[in-house]
C-alpha cells in the first residue's frame, strides 16, 4: 500500500470518529478549525460553519494560480435494519476486507470523508517537504446531502481561487465536467383519523407489512438501475390486500418508510387492523406477492423480502437525516377510508425512476424523480419526492407533473429553492490539462463524463462565473446505503494523479 493512502485512510478514520450526519456537521467544523491552527495554517468559517483552510505555496509554485480543492463534511448516514448504531454519538467504524473498505453496518461516509483526508494529507505533506504545490485553499462545506445548502451560504470573496478540484467523484479514471440540477417538494396530505376497535379481545388485531431486504443506493448515481422503491411495493402489496380481503376487513393504521431525500427507499413498515379471520388469507396473499416481486427484481434487488405478521403493539424506528427517532402508531385510531383512497392513489400515481433521457449525451440519464420518503404526522401525511435534471426546463417540467399528482389527491406541495445545473464546458483549459496528465501518468485515457447526480460545482460555477471546475475522485460503490465501500486502490490513483497534476502548474 502506497504510504500516502495508509495517511489518508487514518485521517479518515479519524473524521469518522466525529458525528456528521448532514445539518449536524458542528463538531467536524470545529475539529477542522483546530486542526488547522495546531498545524499553522490560516483558517477562517463562515455564518453556516464551511471551513476555508489557507496552504501556502510551496517553494518555487509562488507565482503559480491559486488551486481550491473541495469536498463536503457531511455524509448520508444510513444503517441496516436492526443496526443500533447512533449516528449522533457513535464513531462510524470501519471494516478493511481486502481491496475495499466498507462500514459495519452502516454507510461509511467515504462520500465524502475521503476528500476530507486526502486535502488534509496533502496540506501536511506540503509542508513537510514531500511534495510541490502551488498555494491551495482547501474549500470543506456543510450539508451537501440535503440540497447543497452549505455550498448555497458560501459568502461572497470567502475563497480566491479560480480553479476548482472538487473531490466528490466516485469512479477512479473518470472526470466529472457537468451535473443535473435538482428540486425536493415536500407533499402534505391531511390526515384524518376514525376510531375503530382493534387489539386484544377484539375482532381486529394488529399486524404489520414491511417491504425491507433492498438495494436502495443514490438517487442520481443509481436511479437508472431501476432498483425497487420500498414505498412502491409496499403501496402496491397493500392496495392488493384491500382488494381481496376486502376493505372493510383491513384497515391503516400507521406507515412510514424511506431514509432521505437523495436515497431510493430500501425499506417501509405499514401496521393495519386486520379482521383476525382473514390473517391466513392475508398472510398467503403477502407471501405469494412477495414471490412475484422477487421474480421482477431478481437481477436488481436479490434480497428483497415482503412480510407480514401479527404484532403487540405498533412501534416502528424512524431513520430521517441521521437521527433515529422512536414511534409508535395509535391505540384504536385507523386512517379514514377517504385518507387511505387519497394516500393510495398518491403512492401509486407519484412518479419515480428515470423520466428521460439525454439526447446529447448517450447514456446519460437527464431527467428523473425519486420518490424519497413517506411519514406519518399527527395532521398529516408527509412525503418528499426529489427530482433531478441536466435541463432547467425539464427539472420545472417533472416538478409541475409531481405537483399536479399531489393536488389531484388533495394533498399541498412546497416546493424548495433546489440548485443548479452545472453545464459542461469541453473547451476549458482545466479539462485539458487534467487529460494530459492523467494520460501521462497512467498510459491510459480518462473519461469525461457529466453525471445525473448534483454536485457542488453547479452553485460554485453559479457564484462565480469564472470559475474553471472538474471532479474526480476514488472508486465508491453502493453510496448512501449501508453497502457503501471504497476501493482502497483507487485512492492510490487520485493520490497519484493528484499530485502530478499540482506539480504541473510549475
Amino acid at each position: 500500500m502506497h504510504p500516502k493512502t495508509r495517511q489518508i485512510l487514518e485521517m479518515f478514520e479519524e473524521i469518522n470518529k466525529i458525528p456528521r450526519c448532514s445539518k449536524h456537521e458542528e463538531k467536524l467544523s470545529l475539529w477542522l478549525k483546530e486542526w488547522a491552527v495546531a498545524g499553522g495554517f490560516e483558517v477562517k468559517t463562515d455564518a453556516v460553519n464551511n471551513v476555508l483552510v489557507k496552504v501556502p505555496a510551496t517553494p518555487g509554485y509562488e507565482n503559480s494560480p491559486v488551486i481550491v480543492l473541495q469536498g463536503h463534511m457531511d455524509m448520508v448516514c444510513e444503517k441496516s435494519k436492526g443496526s443500533k448504531h447512533d449516528f449522533s454519538r457513535d464513531p462510524v467504524r470501519c471494516v478493511y476486507e481486502g481491496d475495499w473498505l466498507r462500514g459495519d453496518g452502516t454507510s461509511i461516509g467515504a462520500d465524502n470523508g475521503i476528500a476530507l483526508a486526502m486535502g488534509l494529507v496533502l496540506a501536511e505533506a506540503g509542508k513537510n517537504g514531500e511534495i510541490g504545490h502551488p498555494p491551495l485553499e482547501l474549500l470543506f462545506t456543510v450539508d451537501e446531502e440535503t440540497g447543497l445548502t452549505g455550498v448555497m451560504g458560501l459568502e461572497k470573496g470567502f475563497f480566491e481561487g479560480r480553479i476548482l478540484l472538487n473531490l466528490d467523484s466516485e469512479d477512479e479514471g473518470a472526470f466529472i465536467v457537468g451535473c443535473a440540477g435538482g428540486k425536493n417538494s415536500r407533499i402534505t396530505l391531511p390526515l384524518e383519523w376514525e376510531t375503530f376497535e382493534y387489539g386484544k379481545g377484539c375482532q381486529f388485531g394488529l399486524c404489520k407489512l414491511v417491504a425491507e431486504g433492498l438495494e436502495g443506493g443514490h438517487s442520481g448515481v443509481e436511479i437508472h438501475r431501476q432498483r425497487a422503491n420500498g414505498i412502491q411495493l409496499l403501496a402496491r402489496a397493500f392496495a392488493g390486500l384491500r382488494e381481496q380481503v376486502g376493505k372493510e376487513c383491513i384497515r391503516l393504521v400507521f406507515l412510514s418508510g424511506g431514509g432521505t431525500h437523495n436515497t431510493i427507499p430500501n425499506f417501509m413498515d405499514a401496521f393495519v387492523a386486520l379482521d383476525r379471520e382473514k390473517f391466513e388469507q392475508a398472510e398467503r396473499l403477502v407471501s405469494e406477492f412477495g414471490k412475484t416481486l422477487r421474480s421482477e427484481y431478481a437481477k436488481t434487488d436479490p434480497d428483497l423480502v415482503l412480510s407480514f405478521r401479527k404484532v403487540e403493539n405498533g412501534v416502528v424506528f424512524e431513520n430521517s437525516e441521521g437521527k433515529v427517532a422512536r414511534k409508535e402508531a395509535p391505540a384504536n385510531l385507523v386512517f379514514s377510508s377517504g385518507t387511505e383512497e387519497k394516500l393510495l392513489g398518491l403512492l401509486l400515481a407519484l412518479p419515480h425512476g428515470v423520466y428521460r433521457m439525454s439526447d446529447r449525451i448517450p447514456g446519460l440519464v437527464e431527467t428523473s424523480n425519486n420518490l424519497a420518503t413517506v411519514r406519518t404526522g399527527k395532521t398529516e401525511i408527509q412525503i418528499i419526492s426529489s427530482q433531478r435534471s441536466s435541463v432547467m426546463s425539464r427539472l420545472a417540467e417533472i416538478s409541475g407533473k409531481v405537483e399536479t399528482v399531489a393536488k389531484l389527491a388533495g394533498a399541498g406541495v412546497e416546493h424548495e429553492t433546489g440548485y443548479p445545473a452545472w453545464e459542461p464546458d469541453l473547451e476549458s483549459g482545466l479539462i485539458s490539462r487534467c487529460r494530459q496528465v492523467y494520460t501521462r501518468t497512467f498510459q491510459k485515457e480518462p473519461e469525461i463524463e457529466v453525471v445525473h447526480a448534483g454536485l457542488e460545482c453547479g452553485v460554485i460555477g453559479s457564484k462565480c462565473m469564472d470559475m474553471e471546475m472538474i471532479s474526480f475522485g476514488p472508486t465508491i460503490k453502493d453510496p448512501h446505503s449501508p453497502a457503501e465501500r471504497v476501493f482502497i486502490p483507487s485512492i492510490e490513483n487520485v493520490w497519484i494523479f493528484l499530485e502530478n497534476l499540482l506539480k504541473s502548474y510549475r
